[in-house]
């Protein structure tokens, strides 16, 4: 679920003061992008834009399987079919990445 080599990556790149701060914008940012989806009801230009958004951030910090999901989503409504992957799928992979990465952060980073 979480790729923790990219986050080791992350964390060198930038330093584990700067890594807080990245890892803060990136959860409000997320928060954002699924508000966006919400409100996006089926609008596909929207939800192309928003899946892709929330790719490029999952992979920035390591959150793989939400990037997986939201490149299924951004291709399927590239297409118009912006029903495919459902809100309701994007923010539980988010919630349970997000629980994963809170809990086993501070061991990794301890490493």
């Amino acid at each position: 679920m979480i790729d923790w080599a990219r986050v080791g990556e992350l964390v060198d790149e930038i330093g584990a003061e700067d890594f807080e701060e990245v890892v803060e914008l990136f959860l409000l940012e997320v928060d954002g992008a699924i508000s966006a989806l919400e409100a996006a009801a089926g609008n596909a230009v929207i939800v192309e834009e928003q899946m892709h958004f929330l790719k490029g951030a999952a992979l920035n910090l390591g959150f793989e399987a939400l990037a997986q999901l939201c490149l299924k989503g951004e291709k399927a409504a590239a297409s118009g079919r912006a029903d495919v992957v459902g809100l309701d799928e994007v923010r539980q992979i988010y919630r349970s990445s997000r629980l994963q990465f809170e809990r086993d952060l501070p061991d990794r980073l301890a490493a």
